[in-house]
C-alpha cells in the first residue's frame, strides 16, 4: 500500500484561482483543496465540479493554500 496515498473521496464545488500564479482550489463546502493532476480544461477558475482522488498531505508544493488533493477524475457540473 502506498502511504502517501490517502482514501478515495469525491467532492463538489468551485474552483478558484490560488494566492499563488497558477494554482487552482477547489472550495468544497466551506473546506479548501489545493488541486493538482485532472483535467485543466474542466479545472478552471469559477467552474462548478466533481472531482475524485484522495488527499495528499506529503505533496511539496509553492501554492501554500488549503489541503493538497490529487485529482483521479473530475467533470463539469
Amino acid at each position: 500500500m502506498d502511504p502517501t496515498k490517502g482514501k478515495s473521496v469525491t467532492l463538489t464545488g468551485t474552483v478558484e484561482a490560488g494566492v499563488e500564479h497558477g494554482c487552482l482550489v477547489l472550495n468544497a463546502n466551506g473546506q479548501v483543496y489545493s488541486l493538482f493532476g485532472g483535467d485543466r480544461a474542466v479545472l478552471v477558475a469559477g467552474a462548478q465540479v466533481e472531482v475524485t482522488g484522495h488527499e495528499a498531505p506529503n505533496v511539496m508544493s509553492f501554492c501554500q493554500q488549503g489541503t493538497p488533493f490529487q485529482v483521479e477524475t473530475a467533470r463539469a457540473l
